[in-house]
């Protein structure tokens, strides 16, 4: 929520800005009911030296896709939402908003595939960020679920140090 921006820490600053927990209740009632169909982040990483500066000036955006996945996967966890559900917002429908042939897994399609492991604990640490920026609201927040490779087009292009 908002609350994140008190003592104007730029690592939440974002476009559109955070809201208050009614309307973030509102977001989750939507994608429980099918109202949002789709969940997207705009992964906009800073250098540091952008977004520390004073609040005004700081640009907009944070590092959103290291962890959209496991913030989207705590309304599994509070069973809120099926991981069914969850998934098919982050690849299917997006998918077909955007009259792509990604998102799915059927027989011929391309292979672009994230692999999550859906129990595993981890506290995010943006030092440890693939991406070049660093700035996050969840800094030091306990997440449940993770993803430890990724294809796209059938070729790995990610894979978590120290992955089985």
């Amino acid at each position: 929520t908002d609350d994140a921006l008190l003592g104007y820490r730029t690592q939440a600053k974002m476009n559109p800005p955070l809201r208050g927990e009614r309307d973030q209740a509102a977001v989750i009632e939507g994608l429980i009911d099918g109202t949002i169909d789709a969940i997207a982040t705009d992964h906009a990483p800073h250098a540091a030296e952008e977004k520390e500066q004073e609040f005004d000036r700081a640009p907009c955006g944070v590092v959103g896709l290291e962890t959209a996945f496991a913030v989207g996967h705590r309304l599994v966890r509070q069973g809120q939402l099926s991981r069914n559900r969850l998934i098919e917002a982050f690849t299917v429908r997006p998918a077909a908003i955007i009259r792509s042939d990604r998102g799915t897994l059927a027989v011929g399609s391309v292979a672009d595939l994230a692999i999550i492991d859906p129990e595993r604990e981890w506290v995010v640490d943006p030092k440890r960020f693939e991406s070049k920026g660093r700035h996050t609201p969840f800094e030091g927040w306990t997440l449940h679920g993770k993803v430890t490779s990724t294809m796209v087009g059938g070729r790995l292009v990610y894979e978590e140090k120290g992955a089985p």
